[in-house]
């Protein structure tokens, strides 16, 4: 098999894990001589199991045949003596993650093969540097990171060192292609790409965790209904093993030294209480039994009788403002059977969103998901006025105007007069502090905050924001008619970014600074994120979708709250705003989206 220059024929498998154990039946799928290499008996067999459990598996889900397992399985020959990588062309180390133990057997595998031999390590997080020290030709020496599990993930980290030889870095990316895999480039960092930035955003969900600010379930159903993420951080880290990422974070703290890759405390006393994740069958959540997927109920589970009421009646709704957002809630609430008295400026904008609601219904009954008899019922529904006065009997006023303080302040002293006492006023804020809102009605307690996401019919989450004023009895109110109206509420409290974009833009920032310090490219990074982490989008693609105007003010404001060093916006993008490069709005963002 040739890739570009070297002709790879016959790859080593150091180490028959779960890892390596995918490695080797990765690359005999695809035709290549497998040796794979155990110290023990007892270990080899293992790893012989694995491939089996493995391939038997795909032959039972129809995505191998019985013949083809068969020829697969016969590409690997399964031994304990590394003499007997003598004759291959790549070897690929995939044992314990401690640089010592890694250096001595790159130490006897530079004795054992020939001198074109490419000598690789799929280490995560340790320096591929000084592995490659250990060796008589560090030039030969590459990290090629695969990802759990290596016949499913498509990526593979290509880590080059400050003395790998261009030609190895080339074809091994070539190789890597040869596998049906995505191939990205990086240096030498600790992390490489997807670790480093998958790791800071879980660390920053433990913290949170840990301050009590929401609970488990809530950051992980945040992340996951409010970003599309396929698993919250929390249950993430279950699955990776709490003692490998604080492994990991270590490292890449005391390379980097940047606080936010400290391990939060709580990680390290769960470690030492062993509660490691699944496989001990208990770390943020507990499980049925060590290495159970199923999560059983535990004393931190939230139970029936803790489901929300309504501790308010809520008949009748109004929504100020004639935006995208605005709109969107308007027609949430109508679906949902709530009559919506809503207000804009002029009678053009307010027939505007009679309009967007009408088109929007009208493609809902195209796809078949509303029935015709639902269309007027729910135009039915709506009421649209230019005078706030018309919201003096609503029970729920939900605020959806322009994101300035002073303007919102001033449309909340008209709501306090005109409002009936006991009236819930709700902001759709997602920068402005709640309480500043609350302070200037003389009813802070019916004062909260709901997040929508856009588009608001579409995205499922709800963030509840309650200030030190916000009544219990509302809070509970406001989550109890999220699910009224089809969505997940989650619940925090009154501070910069709430919960999603507390966790989602400091690693947005990341990625910025990652591709300022000329790492990896904008592409190899939204690759290395959709196909290492399996994102919906790269960070590049999402700010350039976001906005980069609009990303930079949210993190002004995470960096103002928090005072955070790591938290200040990356200079590149703040210069891409001043140049109006503000992503697909303006055409141009990370990438050119004037040329289709």
């Amino acid at each position: 098999m040739t890739s570009n220059g070297r002709d790879f024929r016959t790859i080593g498998v150091v180490g028959l894990g779960t890892m390596g154990a995918g490695i080797a039946e990765v690359f005999a799928r695809n035709g290549y001589d497998v040796v794979g290499v155990e110290v023990g008996e007892e270990s080899l067999e293992r790893g012989r199991q694995h491939v089996q459990h493995s391939t038997d598996r795909a032959v039972k889900r129809g995505k191998l045949s019985p013949e083809d397992q068969a020829t697969l399985v016969g590409h690997i020959t399964f031994t304990t003596s590394l003499e007997d990588v003598k004759g291959c062309d790549l070897v690929v180390e995939a044992i314990v993650e401690q640089l010592p133990v890694k250096q001595e057997l790159f130490r006897r595998l530079d004795a054992v093969v020939g001198p074109e031999t490419v000598l690789a390590t799929n280490t995560s997080s340790l320096s591929v540097t000084e592995i490659s020290t250990s060796t008589s030709s560090p030039g030969r020496v590459i990290g090629v990171h695969f990802f759990n599990p290596a016949p499913v993930q498509n990526l593979v980290e290509i880590v080059r060192t400050v003395v790998t030889e261009p030609d190895v870095l080339e074809d091994v990316a070539g190789l890597a292609r040869s596998l049906n895999k995505t191939p990205v480039i990086c240096g030498d960092k600790a992390g490489f790409i997807a670790n480093a930035l998958l790791f800071g955003y879980l660390n920053h969900a433990v913290a949170m965790y840990e301050a009590k600010y929401a609970s488990r379930e809530d950051i992980d159903a945040a992340m996951r209904f409010g970003c599309g993420y396929p698993m919250g951080p929390l249950a993430l880290l279950d699955l990776i093993g709490l003692d490998t990422a604080y492994e990991i974070l270590d490292t890449m703290y005391k390379q980097g030294r940047d606080r936010l890759h400290a391990p939060a405390p709580i990680l390290k006393q769960m470690v030492a209480a062993g509660l490691l994740g699944r496989k001990t069958g208990r770390g943020f959540y507990t499980y049925e039994a060590p290495d159970s997927p199923i999560v059983v109920e535990d004393a931190l589970t939230p139970s029936e009788a803790d489901q929300p009421q309504l501790r308010h009646d809520i008949a009748t709704v109004g929504v100020v403002g004639t935006g995208t957002m605005a709109t969107g809630i308007v027609e949430v609430f109508a679906k949902a059977g709530y009559p919506v008295t809503y207000v804009g400026r002029t009678a053009d904008k307010v027939e505007g969103v009679r309009a967007a609601i009408e088109k929007s219904l009208d493609k809902a009954i195209q796809r078949g998901k509303l029935e015709e008899s639902a269309r007027e019922e729910v135009l039915g529904r709506l009421t649209g006025t230019t005078s706030l006065d018309d919201l003096a009997r609503v029970d729920l006023v939900v605020e959806a105007i322009a994101e300035d303080l002073k303007i919102k302040t001033v449309l909340f002293e008209n709501l306090d007069e005109i409002c009936r006492p006991g009236a819930i006023l709700a902001t759709t804020t997602s920068s402005l502090p709640v309480i500043s809102l609350a302070r200037v009605t003389s009813r802070p307690q019916d004062v909260v905050g709901l997040h929508f996401f856009n588009p608001a019919p579409v995205m499922k989450l709800v963030e509840v924001v309650s200030t030190v004023s916000t009544s219990d009895a509302v809070a509970e109110t406001a989550r109890a008619l999220c699910g009224r109206i089809g969505k997940v509420a989650v619940s925090c409290g009154d501070r910069a970014g709430f919960i999603v974009n507390a966790l989602l833009f400091p690693y947005l920032n990341d990625a910025v600074k990652m591709l300022e310090a000329h790492y990896a490219t904008a592409d190899d990074i939204d690759t290395a994120m959709k196909y290492g982490c399996a994102l919906p989008m790269g960070p590049f693609e999402l700010l350039d979708v976001v906005g980069n105007d609009v990303s930079l003010a949210i993190e002004r404001e995470l960096y103002l709250e928090f005072r955070e060093p790591g938290f200040a916006p990356a200079p590149l993008l703040e210069h891409l705003v001043t140049a109006g490069y503000l992503g697909r709005k303006s055409g141009r963002g990370f990438r050119d989206h004037s040329v289709r």
